[in-house]
């Protein structure tokens, strides 16, 4: 009988080598693989560093000075040489004057007025009104058919003030101003179809007038 249980073990021993040699190879191929620099599960895309944000501060806007607008009321005086009469009317911003020398020269103006209680009236025949509101009188001057005025109306209070007319009197168009001064006196002028003439007196608590016999009613004038 042939001795073969060495040999036998010898070969399983070889065989069981062999496996294991083969079983290292493939579990190092595996983890290299696993690590290799190529691999996209190993590529860390780097955090952007963080951007610095800064902060302007909000400029504050610098508050401009206001000023209060003229005050809604009525301003009538005379001319300093005392030969005519000028009234003038506020209301909103806007001003309405009237300038008379109870005889046949008249005008009447109109414009706006600046916060600053300023004013440039304008009408008919490039005649002008410069003024300035302060505290309770207006001071200025009026230019008229080449003539200077310097005024000052003072604060007005009903019946004083500006009043004016417009009728249709015996086929003639009739057109009445009239400034009541605070003294009680009246300077005005009445147009009959555009020819003037000293007006007569009215009222100034009804506005009542009587021309040429039929009676009319002036009314005060506002811009």
């Amino acid at each position: 009988m042939k001795r073969t249980g060495p040999l036998f073990t010898l070969l399983a021993g070889l065989l069981l080598a062999l496996f294991m040699l083969s079983l290292n190879a493939t579990t190092g191929t595996k983890q290299a693989s696993q690590y290799d620099a190529d691999s996209p599960a190993d590529k860390v895309s780097p955090s952007p560093a963080p951007t610095a944000t800064t902060t302007s501060p909000t400029p504050t806007p610098s508050a401009s000075p206001t000023r209060a607008p003229a005050p809604n009321a009525d301003y009538a005086g005379r001319t300093d040489d005392d030969s005519s009469a000028v009234s003038v009317s506020l209301r909103d911003g806007r001003a309405i004057a009237y300038f008379c020398d109870g005889r046949d020269k008249e005008s009447w103006l109109k414009g706006d007025v600046e916060a600053d209680g300023s004013m440039k009236l304008t009408g008919k025949g490039k005649s002008e009104l410069n003024g300035t509101l302060k505290g309770k009188s207006i001071r200025g001057t009026v230019d008229i058919e080449g003539g200077h005025y310097a005024f000052t109306a003072d604060k007005a209070v009903k019946p004083s003030g500006l009043y004016r007319a417009t009728a249709t009197v015996r086929d003639a168009k009739i057109d009445g101003g009239w400034i009541v001064l605070s003294t009680g006196d009246q300077v005005g002028i009445l147009n009959r179809d555009g020819k003037p003439s000293p007006a007569p007196r009215i009222d100034p608590e009804t506005g009542a007038v009587t021309i040429d016999g039929q009676r009319l009613t002036a009314r005060p004038v506002t811009p």
